[in-house]
């Protein structure tokens, strides 16, 4: 046998023996680990992400209760260090003299892949920035599991994540979203989808949807029909329970209107507007004639009285 390979074969064991001797896996190699969590179910962790949340020199998490409740399940005891948005700017200094040590560290968020909606970028950019290697482990996305359980076109598609919380600030967002030839992921809370739902109806028309909630889970609900549709349902429905992925298909894929959409539209244009202007701007979005608009909204203005 060569030397080269009894050295390879040498080096390779001891690879194997961590630090303290104990026989266990590889030792990971120094880096940042971007590691994908489960959205819901707690089986949704890869093999490999237990791997490097087993052996990490540190466990970086938004919430380390949350990441408790998962490493717990798995026998994992890493030592674990708060990073979320209120606490990034002190904490990421001390993460990078971590990694220039040669240490392995972990980050995870609450649940799904980190980064998406959450502070991670910024470590991963200074991470980089400072010459350390970055590793993504992936797994769970509500973003993707929404998307291919919608039934929308899954070949392109837009992810803007959280809208703003002002239906005013909203709608100017979701008028720049508009054009964008491709499927649009959202993320929203119970309490806000109703009006949020409403709001794309009025700016990007009548496209179909799904609102899906608590992927995974065992009260996994995926509801789909057009964007007037689930507005109206979850008007009476009442908030439901969870963060909701809701998915929009693009622009071209609408929906047929029927009396009862263009009522819905001419009832929120009514709230802000007068009556010549929601008719107008309805006319203008809808395609329909100005006096059948200026009608019917003189009719659900009179049936108000």
């Amino acid at each position: 046998m060569h030397h080269s390979e009894m050295d390879d074969r040498r080096s390779s064991k001891a690879a194997e023996v961590r630090r303290g001797g104990a026989a266990q896996s590889a030792r990971l190699a120094p880096g940042l680990y971007v590691v994908a969590t489960p959205i819901g179910n707690l089986r949704d962790i890869t093999l490999r992400a237990l791997d490097v949340l087993r052996d990490a020199d540190l466990v970086l998490c938004e919430d380390t209760r949350v990441t408790l409740k998962l490493l717990e399940r798995h026998n994992l005891s890493p030592k674990l260090a708060a990073y979320h948005d209120h606490n990034a700017a002190s904490v990421r200094p001390r993460v990078l003299e971590e990694l220039a040590k040669g240490s392995a560290v972990a980050l995870v968020s609450d649940a799904g892949t980190p980064l998406i909606s959450d502070p991670g970028f910024k470590l991963v950019e200074a991470a980089i920035e400072a010459g350390h290697l970055v590793f993504p482990i992936p797994g769970a996305s509500a973003a993707l599991a929404a998307l291919v359980s919608a039934g929308l076109p899954s070949d392109r598609f837009f992810f803007e994540g959280f809208l703003p919380p002002k239906s005013g600030a909203r709608r100017t967002r979701l008028a720049e979203l508009r054009v964008i030839p491709a499927t649009l992921i959202f993320y929203e809370s119970g309490p806000r989808l109703a009006e949020s739902l409403a709001d794309m109806f009025a700016t990007l028309g009548a496209r179909n949807a799904a609102a899906c909630r608590e992927l995974t889970k065992a009260f996994e609900e995926v509801r789909r029909g057009s964007l007037a549709e689930l507005a109206g349902h979850y008007e009476k429905a009442g908030p439901p329970k969870g963060e909701i992925v809701v998915v929009v298909s693009p622009p071209g894929e609408e929906a047929p209107l029927d009396d009862a959409d263009i009522d819905r539209k001419i009832r929120a244009a009514l709230k802000k507007l007068s009556l010549k202007d929601a008719s107008a701007a309805i006319a203008a979005e809808t395609g329909l004639p100005r006096k059948e608009i200026y009608a019917r909204a003189l009719a659900l203005a009179e049936k108000k009285k």
